[in-house]
């Protein structure tokens, strides 16, 4: 059996500062808060809860005094940096630097304009940590759009600007820009800004490549990712002998009867260890 890990998935590099981070933290020996789980993959943050971090919600962050909390790469509203300072919480700030610079285009945009005149647009997942973000710079103002029927509904006689969430679709990103700019009202005005990650976004093509070239696809990736969900999506329709897999509990020898090769990827949330470990397995029991 032919196995191969493909070096294009897994952490990406907001991920990874963000648990680098965390673990010079813990190193120190001292308590450190997690306010939210770090990432979307189980058996790493159980790894990194057996180090000694504490997951935490923001009901228990606002009991929180004289403590550190570290943020995720996902990014948090004002409202979480002002209660840090009234509580004296010491902020280990892992927020994605692409995260931040939309946060800031985004809250300038709305520091400048007029809620009565424009709708600032936010395609992304509702309740999403990095959306919750976004939306906390416009003080809880912006839409949030998760597709094209969403936008559908938009106020076309009023001007509107657009942005995304870092880890959305891009293909779905501009023909939601297309159909706004085909029905945006002659008075009204329509500005977009194409803030999805690049990291995230070539991963789709090369995946397709990737899904193209072997007997079976090793999806291994947490079932709360929500870019876990949209790659293995697409691996699914390249290849259909494709299967999601937490870890290599899951793995169900019978998907490589008859099969010469197999490839394992996963998402910008799977660390390389949980991969190689699915790759361990399938060595050790398939011939």
């Amino acid at each position: 059996m032919k196995i191969e890990i493909d070096e294009g998935s897994g952490f990406c590099h907001g991920v990874t500062r963000a648990i680098t981070k965390a673990e010079e933290e813990l190193k120190n020996g001292e308590v450190l808060y997690c306010l939210g789980d770090i990432v979307h993959n189980g058996k790493e943050c159980s790894r990194l809860e057996h180090l000694g971090l504490k997951t935490i919600d923001h009901e228990a962050f606002e009991q929180l005094h004289n403590v550190k909390v570290l943020l995720r790469a996902h990014g948090e509203p004002p409202s979480t940096y002002q209660k840090a300072r009234e509580n004296d919480i010491t902020l280990i700030d892992a927020s994605c630097p692409v995260v931040l610079n939309l946060q800031k285009r985004i809250r300038e945009e709305y520091e400048t304009s007029s809620p009565c005149n424009k709708q600032i647009v936010i395609f992304g997942k509702p309740g999403h940590a990095e959306v919750l973000g976004l939306v906390g710079q416009t003080e809880g103002t912006a839409i949030v759009i998760e597709s094209m029927e969403d936008a559908m509904h938009l106020d076309f006689t009023r001007d509107v600007s657009l942005y995304s969430q870092t880890t959305k679709s891009l293909a779905t990103f501009l023909q939601i820009v297309e159909y706004i700019k085909s029905h945006i009202s002659p008075d009204a005005t329509f500005t977009f800004a194409d803030t999805i990650c690049r990291q995230v976004a070539n991963r789709m093509p090369h995946i397709q490549q990737f899904a193209a070239r072997h007997d079976v696809i090793l999806f291994v990736s947490g079932r709360k990712s929500s870019n876990g969900r949209v790659l293995f999506s697409e691996c699914k329709r390249i290849n259909p002998s494709s299967y999601l897999v937490d870890s290599a509990q899951e793995i169900d020898l019978r998907w490589f009867e008859g099969k010469e090769s197999v490839g394992i990827c996963g998402a910008t949330s799977t660390p390389k260890w949980l991969m190689e470990q699915c790759a361990d397995f399938i060595r050790d029991n398939v011939k």
